[in-house]
């Protein structure tokens, strides 16, 4: 059975991937396409099965 993850978006590079702030492990949101860092506050988009990991275009979560 496949994951909910985006097209051509692969289940061990998301568990590599941390938050490049707090350096904290970060979750998947499927339903905004988002990796969440809860440390930062911050939502980090996932554009096109890409994950964009630049502060500067990351969500402050509320």
């Amino acid at each position: 059975m496949r994951e909910n993850h985006p097209a051509g978006f692969d289940r061990h590079m998301l568990e590599a991937l941390i938050c490049p702030v707090t350096h904290s492990t970060l979750h998947y949101d499927a339903e905004r396409q988002e990796l969440v860092s809860k440390a930062a506050n911050l939502a980090f988009p996932i554009r096109d099965g890409i994950p964009v990991m630049l502060v500067d275009e990351a969500r402050a979560l509320e």
